[in-house]
């Protein structure tokens, strides 16, 4: 009997696991323990003096496959690759990620109003042994919002756990008026740089 391959996917994110499903990728989910020990902790998040946007997103990534592994050791887990991403997003040439409370939903979404902005996602898979990233770049274009839509919005809490605070396959999908790129990308896992790398570590899709 043939055994299915699977994969460690290092994230919490449903929109993650539901695009994995949706390529057929086997997966378990692997938790991170925040202060549980203290190598054992999420990933430091917080981007380095003058970092470039594109830098930093594949960094995350890269640094949270590599975590993966350890943990894999950690708890003498079945030998697997593990997967991460990173998405964040840049507006003139900062960085914007999670929002950390409604009002600065709300202050993000006003920036975001009428403007064009980049969505970058990096994926990475480590071995142990290889680690690997590819990175996806997309341009998502917001009509203006009124004071309304982003009072109404915010007050879905839809916002509150994704980068940029929205999230495309949301009720944020009728703000934007244009995207050039990955729809899966900007949802937090490009599938085409996905199925790219794990067709390098052996699990085609």
């Amino acid at each position: 009997m043939t055994v299915t391959p699977r994969i460690y996917l290092a994230s919490k994110s449903p929109r993650r696991r539901e695009l994995l499903r949706q390529i057929g990728v086997n997966f378990d989910v692997l938790t991170f323990r925040a202060g549980a020990r203290g190598d054992d902790a999420d990933v430091d998040e917080t981007p380095l003096a003058g970092e470039a946007v594109d830098h930093y997103v594949e960094r995350l990534a890269l640094a949270k496959a590599e975590a993966g592994v350890r943990r894999v050791l950690w708890r003498r887990l079945l030998a697997r690759p593990v997967l991460a991403a990173d998405t964040t997003l840049e507006l003139d040439g900062e960085i914007i990620g999670k929002p950390i409370d409604s009002a600065d939903a709300h202050a993000i979404l006003a920036r975001l109003s009428g403007r064009q902005h980049r969505v970058l996602t990096a994926v990475a898979i480590s071995d142990g042994e290889r680690t690997r990233s590819r990175l996806s770049v997309s341009e998502v274009r917001f009509r203006t919002l009124s004071e309304h839509d982003i009072r109404r919005y915010v007050a879905t809490g839809e916002p509150m756990d994704k980068a940029g605070a929205y999230g495309i396959q949301g009720h944020a999908a009728v703000f934007i008026e244009e995207i050039r790129g990955s729809y899966s990308g900007i949802m937090g896992l490009p599938l085409f740089e996905t199925a790219a790398l794990l067709e390098i570590f052996g699990y085609p899709v």
